[in-house]
């Protein structure tokens, strides 16, 4: 899978998730659908599949473009600015 113009700007190595849940999640009383980890910063939020989105948002509120599957087994890399897999 090519990567998109936005992987090679990321730090390397990739930051130390900030918490090990989406922390808004907990904050609200509602449960994670899918963890997404933001490549960028360590952020984790939620998936598009859970009520708030709150990686998403992150993104929206941020700028940071590359988010990574933050779940066990699985390591493929979400783009929000080109929407696509990376």
């Amino acid at each position: 899978m090519k990567e998109c113009a936005h992987v090679p700007e990321l730090p390397r190595p990739e930051p130390a998730a900030l918490s090990e849940t989406c922390l808004e999640c907990v904050a609200a009383g509602t449960h994670p659908v899918q963890l997404r980890l933001c490549l960028r910063c360590g952020h984790v939020g939620c998936c598009d599949s859970s009520t708030y989105r709150h990686a998403g948002e992150h993104f929206r509120e941020t700028g940071h473009p590359v988010m990574r599957s933050f779940e066990p087994g699985e390591s493929w890399r979400w783009c929000y600015v080109d929407q696509r897999l990376t």
